[in-house]
């Protein structure tokens, strides 16, 4: 495997992009190959059988474009196809959930927490069996708020609409004691002054964005794929691809990446079956 290889990083769709932003900040020398399925978000009111046929028909094109490791930046997808995925390459894969119920099972002081998400991740159980796999005794205490990713993609992200379905949804969490949130949806860190503000100070908020990546680099390092020459003699440092509305994708992304997109491709992905 060429460890100059770009990562290859897919979401529903711009949700994604704060595992992205977290790449971008923590491996900066990392080559990325980003795709959006915005034709077919949400995924999270989803089947598991049409989530699972939309992520392996992403893989089959990020690994058209040469990728050395996967990342599943959607919590839907990790939690209803993962398996399926690492049945279909050769190369490491990563999704969200296990990184954040790791750290949440080592910061919570009373052992309740919190998980918020779409849907599909609470339905799944996903957090919980992974919580429970790094400590039995944990309670989760899971709420689905399948309104929050059409808000994060307006871009509603401080408005008193958002702050009051927060709210709303954040209510049966309010008498379980939790002391640790996991905010268990990628678009859901653009909100997380919002959950502060309702959750409270003394309640940990935890990034699955941002422990995602630090776990790809440990990833990386253990299968020694970092990269080790000049990136930008590798090839493009950053690209980026969606199913649909590539101006709008590219404008949201432009607003929260510490790095500006000047292209984004649209293809047809169901061509990838």
């Amino acid at each position: 495997m060429n460890c100059n290889a770009p990562i290859g990083v897919f979401d529903s769709g711009v949700g994604g992009l704060t595992v992205a932003r977290e790449i971008m900040r923590q491996l900066p020398d990392e080559r990325m190959v980003y795709f959006g399925d915005t034709a077919r978000l949400p995924y999270g009111t989803k089947s598991k059988a049409t989530v699972i046929r939309y992520s392996l028909q992403i893989v089959r094109f990020l690994k058209t474009k040469g990728v050395k490791a996967i990342v599943v930046a959607c919590n839907t997808a990790t939690a209803q196809a993962l398996e399926e995925i690492q049945a279909e390459v050769d190369i490491p894969v990563l999704g969200v959930i296990g990184a954040a119920a790791k750290v949440a099972s080592a910061v919570t002081k009373n052992g309740r927490i919190g998980v918020v998400g779409t849907t599909g991740t609470i339905e799944s159980g996903m957090y919980t069996k992974a919580l429970k796999s790094f400590d039995p005794n944990v309670q989760v205490y899971g709420k689905a708020c399948p309104l929050l990713v059409s808000l994060v993609e307006e871009q509603w992200l401080h408005d008193w609409v958002t702050e009051e379905v927060v709210a709303r949804y954040m209510k049966d969490l309010e008498y379980k004691s939790i002391d640790t949130l996991i905010l268990g949806c990628t678009h859901y860190p653009l909100l997380r002054s919002v959950f502060r503000k309702v959750a409270g100070e003394d309640v940990v908020l935890v990034n699955p964005a941002y422990e995602t990546a630090r776990e790809l680099g440990q990833l990386l390092e253990e299968h020694r794929l970092r990269c080790d020459s000049d990136v930008e003699s590798a090839g493009t440092k950053y690209e980026f691809f969606v199913s649909d509305a590539a101006e709008k994708f590219c404008d949201f992304a432009n607003s929260i990446l510490p790095y500006d997109i000047e292209q984004v491709q649209q293809i047809n992905i169901e061509g990838y079956d």
